[in-house]
């Protein structure tokens, strides 16, 4: 570990940082450009004291839970996140599990997305980032623990009614076949990682579907372009339906977009109004 190294790129990493770009206020008599030391920690989920000991150079050596906190706080790019492993000894290896951690960039992407509903998947197909359409179109994904976010989860475990279920896609057969065939190419390139295992485990234990669709060794998915969402209050609304890649992260930025002039298109710009209000529960 490079303590003096690691204090001055983190100090420099924090200067450049304005509070607008954290979704922070500048607020009155911020004396030094940047982000202020406890701003960092607050975004890091660390204390402000161990945050100010890294930048004097007398901090112990951070975890990589530690280190992953920090990359995000200040928007590190992908060589800046392993620079800053390098300098705290801890140098960036192959993972052992799916990555969580979505890309700034992305995130901006997202809420650029104001007439689409988007949303990031993980490897196991666990929803790990969405923009406000996309929660007034398929859920409140923020109420909901990991294990409820988890789509192959809601496709073979979840109950045939119920709030965990969230709204049933038409296509949701087609849809359930084709995750079960990306968690078995998800397997194979995380062996070692207990949450695809555990995954497995209870998809197997709870679904004869998914036993079925599991033995036959299926790796091949085939695109769906179209999905009709049954919304409880619109009732369906057929969109458009994007997948895109991010390779160096193994995630998939879906997005659905309504045909122009349709009524769907309708349906969605009134749901941007009305978010995830759920009108029909009475006060």
């Amino acid at each position: 570990m490079d303590r003096e190294e690691l204090a001055g790129f983190l100090r420099g990493r924090r200067e450049r940082i304005t509070p607008a770009d954290v979704g922070l206020p500048a607020g009155p008599r911020r004396r030094t450009p940047g982000l202020r030391r406890e701003e960092v920690a607050q975004l890091a989920f660390i204390s402000t004291e161990y945050y100010t000991r890294l930048e004097q150079a007398r901090g112990p050596r951070p975890s990589r839970e530690v280190l992953s906190g920090l990359a995000r706080a200040l928007r590190l790019s992908d060589a800046e996140r392993d620079h800053l492993h390098h300098l705290a000894g801890a140098p960036p290896g192959l993972p052992v599990g799916p990555c969580r951690e979505v890309r700034p960039s992305i995130l901006d992407l997202l809420r650029r997305l104001p007439q689409a509903a988007a949303i990031v998947l993980s490897a196991t197909h666990e929803v790990i980032a969405w923009n406000d359409l996309a929660a007034a179109l398929l859920g409140d994904f923020s109420a909901l623990s990991r294990t409820e976010r988890n789509l192959v989860r809601r496709a073979f475990l979840a109950p045939t009614s119920g709030e965990w279920r969230l709204y049933d896609p038409s296509d949701v057969e087609a849809f359930a076949r084709a995750a079960a065939r990306h968690l078995r190419a998800t397997a194979a390139r995380y062996p070692e990682d207990p949450e695809v295992a555990t995954l497995v485990a209870d998809l197997l234990a709870g679904s004869a579907e998914f036993a079925r669709l599991w033995a036959a060794h299926d790796v091949r998915v085939e695109p769906t372009l179209r999905k009709t969402i049954h919304h409880p209050l619109l009732g369906p609304i057929t969109v458009n339906c994007d997948v895109l890649d991010i390779t160096d992260r193994d995630q998939q930025v879906v997005v659905y977009t309504a045909e122009p002039g349709s009524p769907a298109e309708e349906a969605l710009r009134l749901l941007s109004v009305i978010g995830t209000q759920r009108m029909d529960v009475p006060g």
